[in-house]
């Protein structure tokens, strides 16, 4: 019945054409506030203070990207800002994998409870566990360096990757792990050799999820950094100056973040697809 449904659909061209025109309404919807960023970020500091906003006409400038990366730390905060979000997800992948793999397999009384009850932690936003971790770092008397921000993050993020590898774990049928040992295999290579390359999607929907998560976030990172170990976005608050708002840098600067999110994005795509709908197809 809905075979004859989705083909009676296709064959009507009205539906069709207007299936595609809320596609095409939807995409420009989500792509223009890029638009706004990347525009306002080529403009200078009259155009964009006119009193009629100007979207297309205009001439465009690189002044505000020159200004970004020749002064200031630029390169620093890049650097900063690429450890703390690659370390901070392989740990919460290499630590989350490995509970959410003993969660899957190991059978005890609320293993289920344990497991969903691990994505509650998650739901309490950062702005909320500012205090508390600004709080741990003085009393330890840590310093604002880059590995306090790592653990923070991976222990942010760890919740969310033991909830979502979980259910990539219950999919894989414990039949091949003992087809494996049968013939020899010993633990670790049933995990990295059997399990790991099964589970590349679910990989990387953790993956870009923790990634972007590290990279984007703002209130730890104000808190619990100095000077010199500032990441991007906590880099972009230093263009609220007292004289004004510089929103030509801050958009510059704001491309310029957004891009090693939407490379790691492009390229894992197909891994990320095939994740996301891994539940729904019925094996």
């Amino acid at each position: 019945m809905s075979e004859r449904i989705a083909a009676r659909s296709l064959n009507n061209p009205w539906r069709v054409a207007g299936h595609y025109f809320f596609l095409v309404l939807l995409a420009l919807i989500c792509l223009t506030p890029i638009w706004v960023m990347i525009s306002t970020s080529l403009k200078d500091q009259i155009t964009i203070f006119d009193g009629k906003p100007i979207w297309f006409f205009f001439v465009p400038t690189i002044e505000n990207y020159q200004d970004v990366m020749g002064a200031g730390k630029f390169d620093k905060y890049l650097w900063n800002s690429i450890i703390v979000a690659t370390v901070s997800t392989f740990l919460t992948l290499l630590l989350g994998g490995l509970c959410a793999y003993s969660l899957a397999r190991a059978e005890f009384k609320g293993r289920r409870f344990v497991a969903n009850a691990t994505l509650l932690v998650r739901m309490v936003p950062p702005a909320v566990l500012a205090v508390p971790a600004f709080s741990m770092v003085l009393a330890f008397n840590l310093r604002s360096d880059l590995m306090v921000l790592i653990f923070f993050y991976t222990a942010l993020n760890l919740p969310f990757a033991i909830w979502l590898l979980f259910g990539f774990y219950k999919q894989i049928p414990v039949e091949l792990e003992e087809a494996a040992i049968v013939d020899g295999a010993s633990p670790l290579q049933v995990f990295f050799k059997v399990l790991l390359p099964l589970m590349k999607s679910g990989y990387a929907v953790a993956g870009i999820f923790t990634f972007r998560i590290a990279w984007n976030e703002f209130v730890l990172a104000l808190l619990l950094t100095g000077r010199n170990t500032r990441t991007l976005p906590v880099a972009v608050s230093g263009y609220l100056t007292d004289t004004g708002v510089e929103w030509g840098r801050i958009m510059a600067m704001g491309t310029l973040i957004v891009i090693p999110p939407l490379l790691f994005t492009f390229f894992a795509a197909r891994q990320i697809i095939a994740g996301m709908t891994a539940g729904a197809v019925k094996g």
